[in-house]
C-alpha cells in the first residue's frame, strides 16, 4: 500500500499491526457514525438515506484511497479485485453479523428492498456494461480476446449513474419530516468529530491491510486470495463496526443502508476515480465476469430473505456466512488452480 508502514517477513511487527488497526478501527468507526447521526438528526434525514450515503460514503473511504492508490502504482486489478471481494464481504458478513451480534431479527424497511437493493442491482448491471463496451471498444488485443481499455469517457457512465443516485435521495429529504428537535446539536463540533473519525479510519486501515500484506508475504499467501478475501474484509471493517453498531442500536434500516450504500458508491464512485485519475487502465473481462457474477448472485439472495417479512431472521443469517464461506472456499481453489474460471487470475 501506500505508507508501506510494515516490513515484509515481520511477523511480530506485522500481529501488533493487525490488533492496533483493528482497535482504532473501532474507535474512529465510533466517532464517525455517533457524529453522522447527530447530523442527520439536525439536517433532517430519513435513517435509510443516512444509511446509505451519509454513512456510506465515509466508511467506504478506505476502498476509495485503495484504489486510488493502486491507480497510481500501476496494478488497479488488485484495486478491482479488492472491491468486488469487499462488496461480496458486505452482502454476506455484514448483515449476518449485525443480525448475530445485536441478538434480534435485522429489521428492513421498504425503502430498503425496493429502492436501495434493486438500485444496487442496477449499479451491478452498469459496472459490467461499462467493463464490456471497454472490450467492444477500446480493445487490447496484445494482451488477450478480453481485455479491454476503461478510457475517462467509459467512467462517466457509472459517474452519472451515482449522480441519479443522489438525487432521488435528496428527492426523499425534501419529502421528510423528521420531526426531532434541533436544538442542542453543535453542529461545526459534530462536522470536526466527523472528518476526524473519517481520519483516523483511514489511517488505521492503512496500518492494517499493511499488516495483512506483511503477514500474507511472510506465511506465502498468494495475493489474489489475501486480495479478494483477507484485504477486501480488512477495508470492509470501517463498515462492518458502524452496521453493527446501528444494529445494536435498533436501527436496522441505517445498518443496511450503509451496506447497499457503501456497495454502490465502490462501483460507481470509487473504480471510476481510479480510472479519472490515471487516464485509462487495462481490465480482463474474463477474470472479472466470475467475479461479478458471484456478487449479482449473493445479491438476490440478500434481496430475497430481506423481501421476506422484510428482515433478516438468525436463520437467514447463518445461511449468508456458510455462503461466504464458499466463496472465500471458491477462491482458493482458483488460487491453487483447482478450477479454471479466473483464467490466468
Amino acid at each position: 500500500m501506500v505508507l508501506d508502514l510494515v516490513p515484509p517477513d515481520a511477523p511480530g511487527i506485522a500481529t501488533v499491526a493487525i490488533l492496533a488497526g483493528t482497535v482504532v478501527t473501532w474507535f474512529g468507526s465510533q466517532w464517525f457514525e455517533e457524529s453522522a447521526e447527530r447530523l442527520s438528526a439536525y439536517y433532517g434525514l430519513p435513517a435509510v438515506v443516512q444509511g446509505s450515503v451519509v454513512v456510506a460514503v465515509g466508511s467506504s473511504f478506505p476502498e476509495l484511497a485503495s484504489v486510488v492508490f493502486t491507480a497510481l502504482s500501476g496494478v488497479f486489478d488488485m484495486g478491482v479485485g479488492a472491491i468486488v471481494g469487499s462488496a461480496i464481504f458486505n452482502i454476506l458478513v455484514i448483515p449476518a453479523a449485525s443480525n448475530i451480534l445485536s441478538d434480534q431479527d435485522l429489521e428492513a424497511g421498504r425503502a430498503i428492498v425496493y429502492k436501495e437493493a434493486l438500485f444496487y442491482m442496477v449499479a451491478v448491471a452498469v459496472f459490467v456494461l461499462t467493463l464490456a463496451l471497454a472490450v467492444i471498444y477500446e480493445p487490447v488485443p496484445t494482451a488477450g480476446a478480453l481485455v479491454g481499455e476503461l478510457t475517462r469517457l467509459l467512467a462517466l457512465i457509472p459517474l452519472l449513474l451515482y449522480g441519479l443516485y443522489l438525487f432521488i435521495q435528496w428527492q426523499d429529504v425534501s419529502d421528510y419530516d423528521s420531526g426531532v428537535e434541533r436544538e442542542g446539536i453543535a453542529v461545526r463540533h459534530e462536522w470536526r468529530r466527523l472528518l476526524l473519525g473519517l481520519l483516523v479510519i483511514l489511517i488505521a486501515v492503512e496500518l492494517l491491510v499493511s499488516g495483512i500484506e506483511s503477514a500474507g508475504q511472510t506465511f506465502g499467501v498468494p495475493d489474489f486470495l489475501a486480495g479478494v478475501t483477507i484485504l477486501a474484509a480488512a477495508t470492509s471493517l470501517p463498515d462492518l463496526l458502524v452496521s453493527v453498531r446501528s444494529a445494536q442500536a435498533g436501527r436496522g434500516v441505517t445498518s443496511l443502508g450503509n451496506v447497499f450504500g457503501s456497495n454502490t458508491f465502490d462501483l460507481l464512485v470509487a473504480i471510476p476515480i481510479g480510472v479519472l485519475i490515471v487516464g485509462t487502465v487495462s481490465i480482463d473481462f474474463a477474470v472479472a465476469v466470475p467475479m461479478i457474477a458471484v456478487l449479482t448472485v449473493v445479491t438476490v439472495i440478500l434481496f430475497t430473505f430481506l423481501r421476506t417479512d422484510l428482515s433478516l431472521s438468525s436463520l437467514e443469517a447463518y445461511i449468508l456466512l456458510v455462503f461466504y464461506l464458499l466463496f472465500v472456499g471458491w477462491i482458493f481453489a482458483e488460487t491453487v488452480g483447482l478450477t479454471q474460471l479466473l483464467g490466468s487470475a
